[in-house]
């Protein structure tokens, strides 16, 4: 995975040797907000009014981050609203691309063979990583986000006025917000962002912190999902989508291929259930892409996997029952 320098594409991997062999994810570059009138939101600058067929999403189907988007445009209505691309499940020398393959969306903006050109367009002078999800503004011709955390959030309510959208979901609900945010904190920082560290150390000591602290954070979640159904309670919320992309990826790929294998989920009841729950959502088996996802782990990381030997294993049913009806949901 390369980047930008001051516009100019760079084929270079993470440098871990300044980190101590740890891995340290870039931030977001692009933060702007899409709010119902326009209106400046929680970061960046105002102008980016919700309209329909205004912002096109690109994403990968192998990308956990990308995933989020991808369901809560499924979940509230908006692919008639939003339009998408979707990458090549390789990334090799040139990053994200458009290259044939059966499930590849090509770019209608920009016309472009690389995530790196999009990026070029939004900004000639860019210089940093070049990621997935990324939303993009057709009437100003640039990046609104590429931070996946703030574009559910905008999924989640700002196009709530337009026809066919579920303004009737609210995936972060005002009471529960407090408990929500202190979940996605623990559950980034150890689960979804834990399973790179492990996998991306380039050191025992490095790999060793980061795949102990992922597998308290599992070991927590179980028991939290012994009592309640979801992470919040009772009713399903971003937190649980947050996770959910992480777990559905977690026993193909994370266990084997990032060395996370103190444990599958398979091994912990209450998470495998919930799991197979939440697969079995209407509408999220169809932007779960089990072919895209095996590949690009596998067949793309060169330096964890210098082979790039897809291994056909393991044989998983998330459309096996589930037991969370135990449990109770909100109605």
């Amino acid at each position: 995975m390369g980047y930008l320098d001051n516009g100019e594409w760079k084929d270079k991997w993470y440098d871990t040797k300044a980190s101590g062999g740890r891995f340290e994810r870039s931030e977001a570059a692009f933060r702007n907000f899409v709010t119902a009138d326009g209106s400046p939101g929680p970061a960046g600058e105002g102008g980016f009014e919700a309209e329909s067929g205004r912002y096109h999403l690109y994403v990968s189907w192998a990308c956990p981050w990308a995933h989020r988007t991808l369901i809560f445009r499924k979940l509230k209505g908006l692919e008639d609203h939003i339009s998408l691309s979707a990458v090549h499940w390789r990334m090799h020398d040139n990053g994200w691309t458009f290259e044939d393959d059966p499930d590849v969306i090509p770019d209608p903006i920009n016309g472009a063979d690389t995530m790196w050109q999009v990026y070029v367009a939004a900004k000639p002078d860019y210089s940093g990583r070049v990621t997935v999800p990324t939303l993009w503004d057709r009437k100003r011709g640039t990046i609104v986000s590429n931070e996946s955390s703030e574009i559910i959030r905008m999924f989640n309510s700002a196009f709530d006025g337009l026809d066919g959208v579920r303004a009737d979901l609210d995936f972060y609900p005002e009471p529960l917000r407090p408990e929500i945010d202190a979940v996605n904190e623990r559950v980034y920082h150890t689960v979804n962002n834990g399973v790179y560290r492990s996998g991306f150390a380039t050191t025992q000591e490095a790999y060793e912190e980061a795949v102990t602290e992922l597998f308290d954070s599992l070991d927590w979640l179980e028991a939290k999902l012994g009592q309640h159904r979801y992470l919040a309670g009772d009713r399903i919320t971003e937190a649980d989508w947050r996770l959910f992309t992480t777990l559905v990826r977690f026993d193909p790929v994370y266990h084997g291929h990032f060395k996370c294998n103190l444990r599958r989920i398979y091994d912990y009841p209450n998470l495998w259930n919930y799991t197979k729950e939440l697969y079995q959502w209407p509408g999220v088996a169809e932007t779960t892409n089990h072919r895209h996802i095996k590949n690009h782990y596998y067949g793309s990381h060169k330096t964890v996997n210098p082979t790039l030997i897809v291994p056909v294993g393991p044989d998983i049913d998330f459309n096996a029952p589930h037991d969370r009806e135990r449990l109770p949901r909100a109605a």
